[in-house]
């Protein structure tokens, strides 16, 4: 279990964001649009955990986790594939 105050790296995967701005609805201080319309963090602790679970949840085309140290790995899994 991670620790309470550890701080969850927020990954944006610019091929998938659409730029539907969903995800500064729910957290404004932590996600702005860039000149190209693509999500960017500009503060990664600039709103509450629960606003970025929001905002992460309501992205409609998945493009933004949180990464923590403990399951860095299993989000990274798809790009090592086993066996051949």
């Amino acid at each position: 279990m991670p620790e309470a105050d550890a701080v969850p790296t927020i990954v944006i995967d610019r091929e998938l964001c659409m730029g539907s701005g969903m995800c500064i609805v729910y957290a404004p201080a932590t996600f702005a649009h860039d000149d190209e319309t693509k999500a960017v963090v500009v503060d990664p602790q600039g709103d509450p955990i629960a606003a970025i679970l929001n905002a992460v949840q309501a992205c409609p085309t998945s493009a933004i986790k949180l990464v923590t140290d403990d399951n860095d790995d299993e989000n990274h899994d798809e790009n090592h594939g086993e066996g051949a």
